[in-house]
């Protein structure tokens, strides 16, 4: 089984549509191959850092750098 084909079992997993899960794998191996560009990681680094975030979103869960900023109360 490809990598693609893995990542768009696990992207249909969690609740992807067959189109959809294959978008999300080219994007996911896309990015991962930039991330080992970019930042010099080796590629299975970058593809459990990828992994990571998407399970955690999955889960409703803002990993570090990812919580968003927060808007000012309109009350103070």
């Amino acid at each position: 089984m490809s990598e693609r084909d893995q990542l768009m079992k696990l992207f249909q997993k969690l609740g992807a549509g067959e189109a959809q899960a294959g978008v999300m794998a080219d994007q996911t191996i896309k990015r991962c191959d930039q991330l080992v560009a970019e930042r010099g990681l080796g590629r299975m680094e970058a593809m459990a850092h990828l992994l990571q975030l998407v399970t955690k979103g999955s889960q409703g869960v803002a990993p570090p750098g990812f919580e968003g900023v927060s808007k000012p109360s309109p009350f103070n």
